[in-house]
């Protein structure tokens, strides 16, 4: 799920309605000096070349890929009404996300269109899957406090933000995690026995996580 969503669920519902959380993008403030040993650490410590093309990956998406998020959260309404108003412009719009967001996935014909479909023939409309980003825009730049609920990551590659899994640590208590070597923004379509793997690792027998529910062991 959407970080932003499955964040907030756990920030404000955890422990009560929340047990857990699982994201495959992993997000969360570097160190700062408000945080001494933990900032001291991080300048000690060399990043891995995972790390490092993490980082660059992150920049990529900052300076070249997030044009769509700038214009979807502040001017929804008006790219809407384009994209209900042309197939081709949904098509081009939709697709260039399906193709920069992900590690060299190839789309099949019937999966872009069907993709596409989802937009073009639901009720809402194209217009509905970018107000929602309107909607998050406070939610995206103010992370609020950090969940205590056991919480499990998924790194992938070509993830559009890609950070250091030390930063996830500080401020979550992370139970799992698990580092792939491929994979993209949509790894549920790129890369979905490996998704379902972790989530089922995270509340396996033996794992932190496992029973988190009084008397629901997840096990027939």
């Amino acid at each position: 799920m959407y970080p932003p969503i499955t964040r907030r669920m756990a920030s404000v519902y955890g422990g009560r309605y929340h047990k857990a959380w699982h994201t495959n993008l992993p997000i969360a403030e570097p160190p700062s000096w408000k945080t001494p040993l933990s900032f001291l650490s991080f300048l000690l410590t060399p990043w891995s070349l995972d790390e490092k093309a993490g980082i660059e990956r992150t920049k990529w998406f900052l300076a070249e890929g997030q044009g769509y998020f700038a214009q979807q959260s502040t001017q929804p309404q008006t790219l809407g009404y384009s994209l209900a108003d042309s197939p081709a412009g949904l098509l081009a719009w939709i697709y260039q996300k399906l193709v920069l967001c992900t590690d060299n996935y190839s789309w099949s014909d019937d999966e872009v269109l069907t993709w596409i479909s989802l937009y073009w023939f639901s009720r809402a409309g194209p217009a509905a899957s970018v107000r929602i980003y309107f909607e998050l825009r406070g939610d995206c730049e103010d992370m609020g406090k950090n969940p205590t609920i056991p919480m499990g990551a998924s790194f992938f590659p070509k993830e559009l933000v890609v950070l250091p899994a030390a930063w996830l640590r500080k401020s979550n208590n992370v139970v799992f995690e698990s580092h792939h070597k491929t994979g993209g923004h949509f790894a549920a379509i790129e890369r979905p026995e490996e998704l379902v793997r972790d989530v089922r690792n995270m509340f396996a027998k033996g794992s932190l996580a496992f029973a988190i529910v009084p008397g629901r062991t997840g096990y027939a």
